[in-house]
C-alpha cells in the first residue's frame, strides 16, 4: 500500500547543479541531504520534510517539452507561506540571473494552471531548466 510521496525527481541540464542549488536552497529554502558518495557532483538531494522522509532530487538530463503540464507539487503549511514564497520566486524572476526562474505567476494575479473551486490557493512557476512546480496549501 502506497503511505506518501517518498521524492520526485526532476532533470536539469549537466553542468548547472551549482544554478539547481541557488534557486532550490536560496530562492524555496529547501535544505541540502546528503547523497550517495559515488554520485556527488551529479546530483542533489533536498529535504521537503524536516526528517528528510519527502524529497526533491535533481539529476542530469533533458526536459523535452518546455511548456509541459508534468510536474511536481509542494505544499506549504499556510496562506502567509504561500504568498511569501510566491513573491520571493517573483522576485527572484524579476532580478533574472542564471538560476532564475523561467516562469512564476505574478503576486496577485490568477494563476496559470486549471481554474476552479478545486484550486482555492495555488500557484505555478518553472525553475531555471523548465520544470514546472505547483506549490499549494
Amino acid at each position: 500500500m502506497i503511505t506518501g510521496l517518498a521524492h520526485v525527481n526532476i532533470l536539469v541540464p549537466e553542468g548547472t547543479l551549482d544554478l539547481a542549488e541557488e534557486f532550490y536552497t536560496n530562492t524555496l529554502g529547501l535544505p541540502s541531504a546528503p547523497v550517495p558518495h559515488l554520485q556527488k557532483g551529479t546530483l542533489l538531494w533536498f529535504n521537503l520534510t524536516p526528517d528528510g522522509s519527502q524529497q526533491i532530487h535533481v539529476a542530469f538530463g533533458k526536459n523535452g517539452e518546455l511548456d509541459s503540464r508534468r510536474h511536481a507539487c509542494l505544499r506549504v503549511a499556510s496562506l502567509e507561506a504561500l504568498l511569501n514564497l510566491q513573491q520571493r520566486i517573483w522576485e527572484h524572476l524579476q532580478r533574472g540571473g542564471a538560476a532564475a526562474p523561467l516562469h512564476a505567476d505574478q503576486p496577485g494575479e490568477q494563476n496559470s494552471g486549471a481554474q476552479g473551486v478545486e484550486y482555492p490557493s495555488r500557484f505555478f512557476a518553472r525553475d531555471y531548466a523548465g520544470n514546472r512546480l505547483e506549490f499549494t496549501l
